[in-house]
């Protein structure tokens, strides 16, 4: 039987949608200024509409039903409707907004571009909470479309609506092995290269990606073999491993420069071929393209990038 629309509470789409933000009664609670049972209340009589559980449980969280996941990012988008009605064309403040604004990034943007982007937000929007979340919560959550991340960092790849997608800097990867390596001095030559035994990176749940396999492209255009003896989910594990064996990592040259003044690394440069250089992207979806807020953190994040960078050098990245 159809719902009828006009007897829904839109109140309830409201707790609805910071519910399924948040996966918490707790931090629902807190958000929306009510009390745990109003919230608790609420999500009963939401129940009993979608003759659905909705949330359930789990730990110290809550998890989706797979209704809920249907719902999430159309509950998002309806609420973010309104809020744009109700509005009108009150024009976005940025030194007044106590918005929380999300980006995914890896950890090695973590090091070396977040520090520069909470310097320029938080004295560009003071009142205003910035959060970085992982590559893997964005893969699992799929954040961009469901609402809960804004834009997110990753290797420059043609896309179509409802991504948007803009190309910001190149990434330059470089051989790290650790200080006192038996086999490896200043270079390394492609047959030493491929002997070596080195260090793969995954950095999404546990499998390869975009960007891994853009570096695999480039071994084998060049008939270059990895044999890999580890596989890590972050470059930083690949830097402290790399420290401690006889095993090679090829990570980025700015995320290199600052490992290399805290653990017992070194970079070494190829002789003879090239090493991975990938293009990178700031991506957002459809969703908050003709948002003045979101429009106003891309662009804050993307002067950041472009902007001199002080980790590594500026020849360690290259703006687009």
């Amino acid at each position: 039987m159809a719902m009828n629309v006009s007897n829904l509470d839109l109140n309830l789409l409201s707790v609805l949608n910071v519910v399924l933000k948040e996966r918490s009664v707790t931090r629902a609670a807190k958000q929306l200024h009510v009390t745990q049972s109003a919230v608790s209340n609420s999500l009963a009589r939401l129940r009993e509409v979608f003759s659905d559980p909705l949330v359930m449980r789990s730990g110290r969280g809550l998890v989706m039903t797979p209704r809920a996941e249907q719902l999430a990012p159309i509950v998002s988008a309806a609420m973010a409707g309104l809020e744009a009605v109700f509005q009108g064309s009150r024009k976005f403040a940025p030194e007044e907004t106590d918005r929380t604004f999300t980006l995914a990034a890896a950890d090695n943007q973590q090091v070396c571009d977040v520090p520069q982007i909470a310097e320029r937000f938080s004295r560009k929007m003071p009142n205003a909470k910035l959060r970085i979340v992982s590559p893997d919560f964005l893969v699992s959550s799929d954040g961009l479309a469901a609402g809960v991340i804004d834009a997110a960092m990753g290797p420059s790849v043609p896309v179509r609506p409802p991504l948007y997608s803009v190309q910001a800097w190149e990434e330059i990867g470089v051989l790290v092995v650790k200080h006192s390596h038996s086999r490896v001095k200043r270079r390394v030559s492609r047959e030493l290269f491929n002997s070596l035994r080195h260090i793969d990176i995954e950095i999404a749940e546990g499998r390869t990606g975009i960007g891994h396999r853009l570096a695999q492209k480039t071994w084998i255009d060049q008939d270059l073999r990895r044999e890999v003896a580890l596989c890590v989910p972050s470059f930083t594990a690949a830097a402290m491993a790399a420290a401690h064996t006889e095993y090679v990592a090829t990570i980025p040259r700015r995320t290199a420069a600052v490992f290399c003044r805290m653990l017992p690394i070194k970079i070494v440069e190829p002789d003879g071929f090239k090493l991975p250089a990938l293009k990178m992207a700031l991506i957002w979806h459809a969703r908050t393209q003709a948002d003045e807020g979101a429009r106003y953190f891309r662009d804050l994040i993307l002067h950041s990038l472009r902007a001199a960078s002080s980790c590594g050098g500026s020849s360690a990245t290259r703006p687009v």
